[in-house]
């Protein structure tokens, strides 16, 4: 396809957008708008976008496409100045924010002036952010939510979906009603509990001083995800927040459960409790792309000497192999320490374990 593609938003999904369609579409032309002005400029510097624009109204007016990659509550004012911007009747819009129902009403005002807006939702990310972040590979095999309203034609789908056909993302098309209460159970209320259990450590901090240390294993692990942007998650909570109210009412009811078998004792509640949440836990798909982003950890027994952490990311460098973060999880003398990498995608891992393996006889294993 040609055409002109104006991305609203150059982080980490609106750059990564942007190279998928210019891989699929070379004939494409795009242009990116940011607020952030140094996103702007280097989503130029890299050839994220072919051109970039000081204004919405300057690039969306030729547009052929229309994609918001912008926070769910910026999202909200580019449709109001988008309702107001003379666009070509055949134009298509999509966003690819995490919430659905209250955006697509709010781009009722659009619809009536028969623009075509189609709300999208990519399940896919990364631990890292901004454009410098966004690859072609980010979306490949995730989720692509599309929550097109019924007077959506099957032709305008089609076209949003060959447009992003480069994501080679398994695209799903679902109400948005349906899709912030599956977002809210499998995404935004983890989130909420994994916030939650931070506070109720920060809290006990105070009274016992061994918290903090104790805390900077597993439980931070567990906990990764609250790690995420406050603006972010404020927007998201606000704009589902019936779901996520009956979605807490179900929670305490659950804690309510639990607490009952703990005060009686009974030893056969308790392990059917745990042992069908592992059994539940364990049969869901391994290699599937979900709406967290995957941790891929390989966690590595290394001897605890100087220089230990650059021999291992030099192996890693040499065989150009990127990592995402790594941290020491315990050292201590004269024992082995554990080093934690952690990769971007699970070809990433398995190529390091192979790497460390080939340079070292260190142990290593695999993030649950």
């Amino acid at each position: 396809m040609d055409g002109r593609v104006f991305i609203i938003g150059l982080g980490l999904i609106g750059g990564s957008l942007a190279l998928c369609i210019k891989k699929e579409h070379k004939d494409s032309f795009i242009i990116g708008y940011d607020v952030n002005k140094d996103q702007t400029r280097l989503a130029r510097m890299l050839n994220v976008v072919d051109e970039t624009t000081e204004s919405i109204e300057q690039g969306a007016k030729n547009a052929d496409l229309i994609l918001i990659a912008t926070p769910v509550k910026e999202t909200e004012k580019v449709l109001q100045i988008l309702e107001c911007i003379q666009l070509k009747r055949n134009v298509i819009i999509s966003d690819a924010g995490s919430t659905k129902k209250e955006i697509v009403q709010l781009a009722g005002n659009l619809k009536n002036k028969g623009i075509t807006f189609i709300g999208g939702h990519p399940m896919a990310g990364s631990h890292k952010s901004g454009v410098t972040a966004a690859k072609a590979i980010l979306f490949e095999n995730a989720f692509y939510l599309l929550t097109p309203e019924e007077h959506i034609l099957e032709e305008q789908l089609h076209q949003l979906q060959n447009w992003l056909s480069g994501t080679k993302a398994r695209f799903i098309k679902i109400t948005p009603e349906e899709h912030d209460y599956l977002t809210g159970v499998i995404s935004h209320f983890p989130h909420i509990i994994a916030a939650s259990l931070v506070h109720q450590a920060e809290k006990t901090s105070t009274k016992q001083k061994l918290i903090p240390s104790l805390a900077a294993g597993g439980f931070r692990d567990v906990t990764r995800i609250a790690s995420s942007s406050p603006e972010m998650w404020r927007d998201i909570l606000l704009h589902n927040k019936d779901v996520l109210l009956s979605l807490l009412d179900d929670w305490q009811e659950e804690m309510h459960k639990v607490a009952k078998m703990i005060a009686a004792a009974n030893s056969a509640e308790i392990f059917n409790y745990f042992f069908y949440a592992k059994q539940f836990r364990d049969e869901l798909p391994q290699k599937e792309r979900g709406a967290i982003p995957s941790f891929y950890d390989l966690f590595v027994d290394v001897p605890d000497y100087p220089g230990v952490i650059s021999e291992i990311t030099g192996y890693l460098a040499k065989e150009e192999i990127s990592i995402t973060n790594i941290r020491i999880l315990e050292t201590r003398e004269d024992i082995n320490g554990i080093l934690v990498i952690s990769f971007q995608t699970e070809e990433d891992r398995t190529r390091a374990d192979l790497c460390i393996h080939k340079h070292t006889n260190y142990e290593t294993s695999e993030g649950l």
